[in-house]
């Protein structure tokens, strides 16, 4: 009986050491996916602090293109992508079709893309020494014949075009954008290799007083550091748009793009797990001009996006504290 007793004993000391870890130990984190672009990143992170702070769940993130980010959220490989330009990419359009992800929410209301030039191209800067190269300069339409203000050192008959970075879905619409608009054989396609890259060619160019040519967006700080000017693209035609956002068209069609719309991307499981968070996501609305100084301070100061994102969060209490219920806002004003 004795020894009875002490392997009922043994076993029990066992069966304390194997038994499961609690919940918050146990649980498997939430996948944001890793954006390598300023907005991106600092969306991502206010985003994070939020879920981990208020709702007390582990969350990291997954580096990836644009794409292949947008079927890892269709296989729920990974959870969230925090800044989704919905309905861009063919990825995305068949995977929300499908039901496998789902955008929720404006989260930045404002938000644009485009073709940009330094306004001194066009108006010149008497107070820098810089005359007009391109005067007449307006649209899209009026490259052609500027190729050589644009000038490309590697290939000096063509003018230089600065692209996203290969993975982003607008890397594929505007290639296809130089075939449509007649410019494939006056421009070479010249793609950065990531996101701070773009971001450093054109502000050296710009800070020199040098003729660029580039796609960019809004929110950056870029757009509100310099003084730019958009060129002007042919209305919005949504068949043509297809053709745009088709990399193997091999007669796209000439378009502005698509109206710019902001959302969070979540996997079709992580909706029906986390309501409360989907719910939360549903409500983001991150005003333009505060999210652009945040954004302008984090990139003048190189300052990480978590402590970007935590300055944030504590600068603007009125902002984010409208997304969720009292108690996780205070939660989350306690943790940071």
């Amino acid at each position: 009986m004795k020894r009875v007793r002490q392997w009922l004993a043994a076993w029990a000391t066992c069966a304390v050491m194997v038994s499961p870890l609690p919940a918050s130990a146990a649980q498997v984190p939430i996948h944001f996916a890793d954006l390598n672009w300023e907005s991106g990143s600092l969306i991502t992170d206010i985003l994070r602090v939020i879920v981990e702070k208020g709702y007390g769940l582990q969350t990291d993130t997954l580096p990836g293109t644009t794409i292949t980010l947008e079927t890892a959220l269709a296989n729920n490989d990974i959870q969230v992508i925090g800044e989704e330009w919905a309905g861009r990419s063919p990825v995305w359009v068949k995977a929300e079709a499908e039901g496998k992800v789902v955008a929720l929410g404006d989260t930045v209301k404002g938000a644009t893309e485009g073709w940009w030039v330094p306004e001194y191209v066009i108006k010149g800067d008497p107070a820098k020494g810089i005359k007009p190269l391109a005067p007449d300069l307006r649209s899209v339409e009026d490259l052609a014949r500027y190729k050589h203000v644009f000038k490309d050192p590697e290939s000096p008959s063509k003018g230089r075009f600065l692209n996203s970075p290969i993975g982003w879905t607008s890397e594929v619409v505007n290639k296809q954008k130089l075939k449509a608009y007649g410019l494939s054989d006056s421009y070479v396609n010249f793609r950065s290799g990531s996101g701070a890259a773009l971001d450093a060619e054109i502000s050296s160019s710009i800070r020199r007083g040098k003729p660029i040519l580039f796609y960019y967006w809004s929110p950056t700080p870029l757009l509100g550091r310099f003084k730019l000017v958009q060129l002007q693209e042919p209305p919005f035609d949504a068949e043509a748009w297809k053709t745009l956002t088709d990399a193997d068209n091999p007669n796209p069609k000439p378009t502005r793009s698509l109206a710019s719309k902001l959302s969070i991307g979540v996997s079709a499981p992580f909706q029906k797990q986390y309501p409360d968070i989907a719910e939360f996501f549903s409500k983001v609305d991150l005003p333009i001009e505060p999210l652009n100084k945040a954004l302008a301070d984090m990139s003048e100061k190189h300052t990480p996006p978590r402590e970007a994102a935590e300055a944030f969060l504590k600068a603007h209490p009125q902002v984010w504290q409208a997304w969720v219920p009292k108690e996780v806002a205070d939660k989350v004003a306690a943790g940071l």
